[in-house]
């Protein structure tokens, strides 16, 4: 069984106690809060005036907040003339106090500013909510996006690892975080408190979520996984209302069938990867039994990918043919006639689709491999859900990971844009391509 530390559990208590006061009736635009913020050398009064400005910001409309993030992005901005001063002055002389002149001009006064707004209790928890109000309104204004760099700059720090509390969560976690994980799952929709019963009380079911001490009923992450005899191959077989539990020691492989985020406010700090290993490692020592951890993931590009297809196959008729069906299948009875075809296209799609950058197009692959996954298994039909047959065509796929070859696994991948799969996916690929280049032949 997963359990926190004591240290995280007395940082956890700590973090929790919330400090009652009143109202705040400081009268001042939140301009002239935010300049007596950075002025202030008081910590009680600094303290004050930071609650004030996040409860004008909360109780705010959109316009106010746009025009706070304007504020914060021209008056609280890098001053470039100290900055390139600065940077002479070290050039010239490095010591220890022009290096300390030169990383104060080099950081934007907004930085300073969002640290002490998170002097306040429960602060850290609204200033996530903010950068989900920024986030929203970067696409019509992108020179926030200056601000947002401040914002993840923090949170990349505030959310380290080191500061995450691992928690398994069963039917007898409260009910407040319960109803967060049916709102936040983002993958496999849970329908009702009893769906998620299913999910979490049998003996072959585990669940378990990354919390921060600031924030602690609020999961920023959290993995679903299903305790089997074999790697699935169908998520409504996993999902079953009928399905026969196991007990935990009959089981030899660990599915990871759903990973969702939960916090918009912290897109880009990534919590995946850690999350994944670290249950994967202590999966495997409290279950020695466990002898393979795989995901069963969807494949939410492949429907755009084919489309593309059509449009670009340059020439190749029956490339355009086989994705035009693929498409045009409208239900699973219409998707197994094409199944061939499906697994070899989806077979190119993981392995050769990139992006400009030379990373996979799909995101869910790149996610995987990222962390060091090899592509193990492609399975037809294995989601039959409306999300599934929209996005991915039906098509999942297992990632394995294997806890002595991932970091090499991920070295290959990040160095040399290797995608790692096995004999029999790259042989649904070696396939396709066979195919491919012997209609080709015949078009010639």
């Amino acid at each position: 069984m997963i359990r926190t530390s004591f240290l995280q559990d007395l940082l956890a208590t700590i973090f929790e106690r919330s400090v009652a006061r009143p109202p705040s009736d400081d009268r001042r635009s939140l301009a002239e809060m935010c300049k007596a913020l950075l002025s202030e050398r008081g910590e009680a009064s600094g303290t004050l005036i930071a609650a004030a400005i996040l409860d004008r910001y909360q109780a705010a409309s959109t316009q106010e907040k746009q025009g706070f993030f304007q504020l914060l992005e021209w008056a609280y901005d890098l001053d470039c003339e100290s900055l390139i001063g600065a940077a002479e002055t070290y050039r010239r002389n490095r010591d220890s106090n022009t290096l300390s002149e030169l990383l104060r001009a080099a950081e934007p006064p907004r930085q300073e500013l969002l640290r002490r707004l998170n002097r306040v209790a429960g602060a850290t928890g609204r200033l996530v909510k903010m950068r989900e109000d920024l986030l929203a309104m970067i696409g019509d204004e992108p020179s926030l996006r200056c601000v947002d760099l401040d914002f993840q700059h923090l949170f990349s720090s505030w959310f380290n690892r080191g500061f995450l509390v691992l928690r398994r969560i069963d039917w007898a976690t409260p009910a407040n975080i319960l109803e967060k994980i049916i709102a936040y799952e983002a993958v496999h929709r849970i329908s009702d408190w009893d769906d998620l019963r299913r999910r979490l009380e049998p003996p072959d079911r585990r669940c378990f979520a990354f919390f921060h001490p600031a924030m602690p009923d609020e999961p920023l992450i959290f993995v679903e996984v299903a305790l089997t005899t074999e790697i699935a191959a169908s998520v409504q077989q996993l999902l079953s209302r009928d399905h026969a539990a196991i007990r935990e020691a009959e089981a030899n492989t660990a599915v990871f069938y759903s990973i969702s985020n939960c916090q918009r406010g912290l897109a880009g700090v990534s919590f995946g990867n850690f999350l994944i290993k670290q249950v994967a490692t202590d999966l495997s020592q409290s279950l020695p039994n466990l002898k393979s951890f795989t995901t069963l993931s969807p494949v939410p590009g492949f429907a755009r990918w084919l489309s593309s297809q059509v449009t670009e196959a340059n020439g190749d008729v029956e490339r355009v043919k086989s994705a035009s069906r693929i498409l045009e299948a409208s239900s699973p009875d219409d998707l197994e006639q094409v199944r061939s075809e499906t697994l070899k296209l989806a077979a190119e799609y993981l392995l050769h689709a990139k992006r400009s950058d030379g990373l996979p197009l799909d995101p869910v692959a790149r996610f995987h491999l990222g962390n060091g996954a090899r592509v193990e298994r492609i399975h037809a039909l294995a989601d039959t859900s409306s999300k599934g047959l929209t996005e991915g065509r039906g098509v999942m796929v297992n990632y394995s990971y294997d806890l002595n070859s991932v970091e090499a696994n991920h070295e290959a991948y990040i160095h040399h844009g290797e995608v790692i799969a096995t004999r029999g996916v790259r042989a649904l690929l070696g396939a396709a391509l066979a195919q491919h280049r012997a209609l080709g032949t015949q078009n010639a």
